[in-house]
């Protein structure tokens, strides 16, 4: 539903990560009407408005200037400006300073309204073939290898799908670092350049990875989506089992519902478990 924007209003514009075509109506609309574009970086930004023919003018909003242009831009949202926040590509706050403004602008009760628009983390994501019902996304590892260790070690076990940025000087190390951490059989897709007329999915384990970037030299800028560790079910002993179920009995279950509940848990059949508690000695309340 199309409406004019809004005085003293943030619009959080996704902008394309590489293919021009995949801005949204809205998107261009909007940077049309409001009255200022924070940029991350202005001549990236001018190239797009300039093929929409969008004539809005731009103030730079980046890393290296964020603490002094947030309190500008809040003061001109105070007078009733409509600011539009984009990054070089991509959605604003994702693995980028616009972050800041945003939070800058919820704790002084400026409307934030979001306009959404591409995504490198859902675009590899969605592509990859990896399970997509639960990820975690990381942004960028840390660029010194004790750092960017300590972060992978906390993430050795995690189920989930991994979902990581890297640059293309970098990617070997990290390669190197997701061997070393997670191990060299773990599946993964290296996505790079989406959208763009070089796009490239890149499936295999991180062993393969090494391996293939061992001969070529990385190119452009990388997703990596990496597959989350296996559950791993404990195996217990009929011994172990038996413990479980008269410390379940002795709380109060009968047979059948020790049975039920440690079935659950051990995801065994439940019939298995229900004939070693009847092996228990006989409780005058057990059913």
């Amino acid at each position: 539903m199309q409406s004019d924007v809004k005085t003293g209003t943030l619009y959080v514009v996704g902008t394309p990560i590489g293919n021009l075509e995949d801005i949204t109506f809205r998107a261009v609309r909007v940077l049309r009407e409001v009255d200022v574009i924070a940029a991350e970086d202005t001549r990236h930004t001018g190239k797009l408005l300039q093929h929409f023919q969008i004539k809005t003018p731009q103030l730079s909003y980046h890393e290296h200037n964020q603490n002094q242009r947030s309190p500008q831009l809040l003061e001109q949202l105070s007078q009733g400006k409509a600011i539009a926040l984009v990054t070089d590509a991509g959605m604003p706050g994702i693995s980028d300073p616009g972050y800041h403004l945003i939070k800058a602008c919820v704790n002084a009760g400026v409307t934030v309204v979001p306009i959404p628009g591409c995504s490198a983390v859902i675009t590899a994501l969605c592509a990859a073939g990896l399970p997509t019902e639960r990820f975690v996304f990381e942004g960028f590892l840390p660029a010194k290898g004790k750092e960017r260790q300590q972060q992978l070690e906390g993430l050795k076990s995690e189920t989930r799908t991994l979902v990581f940025y890297e640059a293309p000087h970098r990617l070997r190390q990290t390669l190197q670092s997701l061997a070393t951490t997670l191990g060299e059989d773990r599946r993964l897709v290296l996505a790079r350049e989406l959208t763009k007329l070089h796009e490239e999915f890149w499936r295999g384990t991180i062993a393969d990875a090494l391996a293939h970037y061992a001969l070529r030299e990385p190119q452009g800028e990388f997703t990596l989506v990496i597959a989350g560790a296996e559950l791993v079910t404990p195996v217990l002993s009929t011994e172990a089992l038996k413990a479980e179920l008269q410390q379940l009995i002795n709380q109060g279950l009968s047979r059948s519902q020790a049975s039920r509940q440690l079935a659950e848990q051990t995801s065994l059949p439940r019939r298995q478990v229900y004939q070693l508690a009847l092996e228990l000695p006989a409780l005058p309340y057990l059913e």
